[in-house]
């Protein structure tokens, strides 16, 4: 099994405790790479839907273990988190299995570039002011997901590829109320205020790279979508992996000959 090995690592929005998690594929994707240092990017814990419903199959278990024994192997873990795993906000400064819980980071790449990481939903004016909306909305996403089961098998019944309705409906919405853009432009704006050359985060599942108005944003996806994670090579360029794209479930993956997307 090839195994590639980066500096950095950032994975975003997994939401264990889910039906939605692709917990299976990104078990696979961690058994073929290996990294100094990974960020965890916030909603990696779904507490939002562990608290109405019970749900943590063992592949959700062993992803945990997985990264867990990633730490005790030398790896440095630093979990950012989000808004379904805010729970972990009070504990900010400390440190659990090896594990650093903090609110953001200053992220510094091999050639220096200066990336703030955070999760972004301080941003999303409909999760910090309407709350109940914001679960609302996220209980329709949850149908729009148990959605994809069907729809999956339907597709793969006819020789179609991959196509996610909860991501495609999700995205729509989003894009009628003009968030993804307010998003984008407010975390830019406050990554310019930090001195950074660009800004890291996840939250809106809505993976891309590209540079706005000098400041390259980075959002890392997710691992119920998109399937997508950011890794940083030892020479400091970054490269969105989307998992999806390739056969996963084979034992002769070489990642270095994946269609990467770089920074500029």
């Amino acid at each position: 099994m090839h195994i590639r090995k980066v500096r950095t690592l950032f994975l975003s929005d997994v939401h264990l405790g889910t039906k939605g998690c692709q917990a299976d594929l990104l078990l696979d994707f961690l058994k073929h790479i290996e990294a100094d240092t990974i960020y965890l990017v916030g909603d990696i814990i779904d507490g939002w839907r562990l608290k109405s419903a019970w749900y943590w199959p063992q592949a959700h278990n062993d992803v945990v273990q997985k990264l867990l024994r990633k730490v005790r192997r030398g790896t440095k873990m630093i979990y950012i988190p989000g808004n379904h795993d805010e729970f972990l906000r009070d504990y900010v400064g400390h440190q659990f299995g090896g594990v650093d819980i903090e609110e953001e980071a200053i992220f510094e790449t091999a050639d220096g570039k200066r990336m703030l990481v955070l999760h972004g939903d301080k941003f999303d004016v409909v999760v910090n002011n309407v709350k109940w909306l914001a679960h609302l909305g996220d209980w329709a996403y949850d149908i729009a997901i148990g959605l994809n089961v069907s729809i999956g098998w339907v597709r793969r019944r006819l020789g179609l590829p991959y196509w996610s309705f909860s991501g495609w409906s999700k995205q729509k919405v989003k894009r009628a109320v003009n968030f993804i853009g307010a998003f984008e432009r407010a975390v830019v704006n406050d990554a310019k205020k930090s001195d950074v050359h660009g800004v890291i985060c996840g939250h809106i599942h809505a993976p891309v790279m590209r540079d706005m108005g000098g400041c390259l944003y980075v959002n890392t996806g997710d691992w119920v979508d998109s399937c997508t994670a950011l890794v940083e090579d030892e020479n400091g360029a970054l490269e969105i992996i989307r998992w999806t794209a390739i056969k996963a479930d084979s034992d002769v993956i070489d990642l270095d000959a994946l269609p990467l997307r770089s920074a500029a």
